[in-house]
């Protein structure tokens, strides 16, 4: 494992906002990694670095995970967080919006349905904007779940993750990360649920430059063979609820239980973003078994989530 940085000073991102996975360069997504090891090691030192600042957490959607964490990150760095739950730009433009928050708040944290509104909110925001999860992307979710291979296995370049079921924001933010971190990334959908093809081809050209593989097939089991890492998710996510019925029977054959985890390494771990329909994309057994690492996942949402406040708002 690269020792992590002895942190004198926060290093701010080039952008200025995290509206999705490539806003951080790779520099700076290794950087964050190392930080992230230092404010969980110590967060005490890092306790006033956001004293006198406030966030504006917008959520079109319920969140357990990405709330409370961004809640606990910001108080634990000493600044405060302000909460609005319901749709955006419903009331009134986007560009409005955000033209009030960025006079109120020093960040705005949007968990929403679509791209678009995070996009948006970043063009007029005249303060950071953090994409807290949105249709195409869940970086913050990427963010934790690279750090928790990096504490498990040591060094990333070389690892396999295979991420099965549904091709969604989880799926495309994974393997982003992936591509860059040199990790070879594995995605077993069926056809008419495969990751976005363009992020597919963003993904391809990204894995060039550093000597990872990408895969995209419909088979579970030959994603998973010899797998470092096996993923998944809910397979109808918030807003998909009328095609619930119908996922679970296209999805039926790529769920994770024992056997498909049998296929990996024996010292795969499972991962989960959270939270888990238990008994459709995963077993319970395979929730809890000495394999699973969900919450160490979920945990490493707090300490990902104060490296990317100070990279973007420490003074």
């Amino acid at each position: 494992m690269s020792a992590p940085v002895a942190v004198a000073a926060i290093r701010r991102t080039q952008a200025g906002n995290f509206t999705r996975d490539l806003d951080l360069t790779r520099d700076e997504l290794l950087y964050l990694l190392d930080l992230t090891a230092q404010v969980k090691k110590t967060p005490g030192r890092y306790a006033r670095e956001l004293a006198g600042q406030y966030l504006s957490l917008l959520f079109e959607k319920p969140s357990l995970r990405t709330r409370l964490t961004f809640e606990l990150a910001i108080k634990q760095l000493g600044g405060d967080s302000i909460l609005n739950v319901g749709p955006v730009g419903e009331r009134e433009p986007i560009k409005d919006v955000a033209r009030n928050l960025d006079r109120w708040t020093n960040a705005i944290v949007a968990r929403t349905f679509l791209q678009k509104t995070v996009d948006e909110l970043a063009r007029w925001s005249k303060v950071p904007v953090i994409n807290a999860l949105s249709d195409l992307y869940h970086p913050c979710q990427a963010l934790a779940d690279v750090f928790t291979l990096r504490e498990h296995f040591g060094e990333l370049p070389g690892l396999r993750l295979a991420f099965v079921g549904d091709g969604n924001n989880v799926a495309h933010s994974l393997m982003l990360c992936s591509a860059r971190l040199g990790i070879h990334f594995a995605v077993a959908s069926p056809g008419e649920y495969e990751p976005n093809p363009e992020i597919v081809a963003e993904a391809r050209a990204l894995a060039a430059q550093t000597g990872a593989s990408l895969l995209v097939t419909d088979d579970p089991d030959r994603a998973v063979a010899g797998a470092h890492a096996v993923y998944t998710d809910v397979w109808a996510s918030m807003g998909q609820e009328a095609e619930a019925e119908t996922r679970r029977r296209v999805f039926r054959r790529y769920q994770v239980n024992e056997t498909l985890l049998s296929k990996a390494r024996t010292e795969a771990v499972f991962m989960h973003c959270l939270p888990a329909k238990r008994d459709q994309e995963t077993t319970d057994s395979v929730m809890e078994t000495t394999q699973s690492v969900v919450f160490d996942q979920a945990e490493n949402r707090l300490h990902t989530q104060k490296a990317l406040l100070l990279m973007l708002m420490a003074h």
